[in-house]
């Protein structure tokens, strides 16, 4: 894409992204799903047959359910996780791809795991804290971690580093703080775009690149309701200790659409909803079956729902706001 094109399309949706948006729909769960699953949820993420991955930590296996709840297995499968190089340490993020293939950022162990359908171990790629990772249709694994000079790093099947792209962004003087508020959430739709959601620009951000590394479009909300926040995050970023610096999260979850490309992130209990060219279509507080409020860390977003997961309190069923009809029960 030339470069002027792309920055014409950053540009338009910053713009729009700057539109007040003053108003809040609330959006209850239908009830919650997989209710074993609470404290150290992490991820879920559709599979092959119907089934649904989720991760918890610490915990030695991504675990493997039907659609009913029922656990089916895990990745690794129990023979392989016996090898303590095999098992997960500490996984923070993982994705499935549509034959089974399972990738797992297993921070406690500073390695990126693949396992085949089966829940062999394929492939352990040492990275320094992966944080987060998107399995690529072709065999490619985009990694998100704190060394890289780049917020994406892509590794072939082999553990072969490939490319590097996305620049980091300007948030404090202090270069170590700084590449620890470039760390991102990353997804993937179905034509192998890669969605970045920073975690703790105090402006929320997120880019969406294409499977080379090319900006489609960004969305910055740095409008005047996000603007307190944002300055007093950069306060507080100032203020950390480089030693042990502790920041504070923006962007709490990301999901996207696979088959419209639409993106939905959290920040905390406050879901919005931007179509695939980055305009804001929505906001919603999203609260739990009994009205509790929600603060999302993890977003599915399937075709006729949306699956919102918090640790500790587990992962919930909420029906597709944009896709209710007037006057239709739900």
């Amino acid at each position: 894409m030339p470069a002027a094109v792309a920055l014409a399309m950053i540009g338009a949706a910053a713009l729009r992204a700057q539109d007040q948006f003053p108003f809040e729909n609330e959006l209850l769960a239908r009830k919650r799903v997989f209710s074993v699953i609470g404290p150290g949820f992490r991820a879920i993420h559709p599979g092959p047959n119907g089934r649904y991955y989720i991760l918890t930590a610490p915990a030695p296996a991504v675990q493997i359910f039907d659609g009913t709840g029922a656990r089916l297995g895990q990745a690794p499968n129990t023979a392989t996780a016996a090898a303590k190089s095999s098992a997960l340490v500490y996984g923070e993020s993982f994705d499935v791809d549509a034959a089974g293939n399972v990738v797992v950022a297993d921070r406690g162990a500073d390695a990126v795991k693949l396992y085949t359908p089966d829940g062999a171990l394929a492939l352990n790629v040492p990275v320094n804290a992966p944080s987060s990772v998107v399995l690529l249709s072709g065999g490619e694994i985009a990694v998100v971690n704190s060394t890289s000079s780049h917020l994406i790093t892509v590794f072939d099947m082999t553990g072969k580093s490939g490319r590097e792209f996305g620049n980091l962004e300007d948030v404090t003087p202090n270069n170590g703080v700084n590449r620890l508020a470039n760390l991102g959430d990353l997804a993937r739709d179905a034509a192998n775009n890669i969605y970045f959601a920073f975690d703790f620009v105090p402006e929320p951000t997120v880019r969406k690149y294409d499977r080379g590394g090319y900006v489609d479009f960004e969305i910055s909300l740095n409008t005047l309701e996000f603007e307190a926040s944002a300055e007093s995050a950069r306060k507080s970023m100032a203020r950390t200790d480089t030693k042990t610096p502790v920041l504070h999260r923006i962007i709490t979850a990301l999901g996207v659409d696979p088959a419209n490309q639409d993106v939905w992130f959290a920040m905390g209990t406050l879901l919005i909803h931007f179509d695939k060219d980055g305009k804001r279509l929505a906001n919603y507080r999203i609260y739990t079956a009994s009205g509790a409020r929600l603060e999302a860390s993890a977003i599915l977003v399937e075709p006729d729902r949306l699956l919102i997961g918090n640790d500790p309190l587990g992962i919930y069923e909420f029906a597709r706001p944009d896709k209710i009809q007037p006057g239709v029960a739900q």
